[in-house]
């Protein structure tokens, strides 16, 4: 069996010409079921980097949000609309949706309102009587690591993570037959990361180089508020004895090998001695 893990998109909500928003997809190969993929969250231009991975909207079996923030949602809308689009030959089960209850429930229940009259003018044209299946699986803000969603020996849970003011945010802990990866979503470096972390073979982290960060203007260094810094990250991986951490959602995006290398450094200056990868678009690593 192979656990793949490819970064969809390493990008925040400023655009860059070479970086989509965030977004992770893993798949698993499976003897039984065939290849089982999930995608964690859907940032813009996630649809063009799903093909560009070798897959499709039509391919996943299950998307999974972190929290609320736009940038890790705009684009769910064209992911389940292409999905649907695309549905031609045979018509597709529902489509689960995982997420924490409150806002992220109300912006995927929002689908068919948000595009009812594309919606009904795409179905009549092409003699379809319903518009995109989507089944909303919310779950209660877990106190700890929760098993949120199941196929075969593959299993999602979810935990908490520090992204306040926006609540709720997780992360995603992935177990497969190969090991486990884990998804922080935006977080602050804390505890309930290390407690979804725990053996984690592959660590798909957001990082943001506070030092950076913190010597600009007030009015934009508030964001180190709120989101991971990477010795910290380092510091943390180290401690978790994590052999593999994968950089991504960087701030400041890196534009040279050499930004990229200071990322690494930071991590280093943690404590971290295990595989670094600051990811591009499309980057994958494999477990086990």
């Amino acid at each position: 069996m192979t656990t793949r893990v490819t970064i969809t998109g390493t990008g925040t909500p400023i655009p860059t010409p070479d970086r989509a928003g965030p977004g992770v997809l893993v798949e698993v190969d499976t003897r039984l079921e065939g290849t089982v993929r999930l995608q964690f969250d859907a940032g813009r231009n996630t649809v063009m980097r799903l093909h560009g991975a070798g897959t499709s909207p039509g391919g996943l079996d299950a998307l999974f949000l972190t929290h609320h923030h736009s940038d890790h949602l705009v684009g769910v809308d064209d992911l389940l609309l292409t999905r649907w689009v695309m549905d031609r030959e045979q018509e597709l089960p529902p489509f689960p949706v995982v997420v924490p209850a409150g806002p992220c429930v109300r912006f995927v229940d929002g689908l068919t309102d948000r595009w009812s009259e594309d919606l009904a003018v795409r179905a009549e044209h092409a003699g379809r009587a319903s518009g995109p299946r989507v089944v909303v699986v919310g779950f209660d803000y877990p106190a700890s690591p929760t098993e949120v969603w199941r196929s075969g020996d593959v299993r999602v849970l979810a935990g908490q993570v520090r992204h306040e003011p926006v609540h709720p945010a997780v992360g995603y802990r992935v177990e497969t037959p190969d090991g486990v990866v884990v998804v922080s979503g935006d977080t602050l470096v804390c505890d309930e990361m290390a407690e979804l972390s725990v053996r984690a073979d592959v660590l798909v982290y957001e990082a943001m180089r506070f030092s950076e960060i913190l010597p600009l203007p007030a009015h934009r260094r508030f964001i180190a508020d709120y989101h991971a810094d990477t010795v910290e990250i380092g510091r943390q991986a180290a401690d978790l004895r994590v052999p593999t951490l994968v950089l991504t959602h960087l701030i400041p995006p890196p534009t040279s090998d050499e930004d990229e290398a200071a990322f690494v450094a930071d991590v280093r200056s943690g404590g971290y001695e295990g595989e670094v990868v600051v990811a591009r678009d499309l980057t994958a690593v494999t477990v086990g």
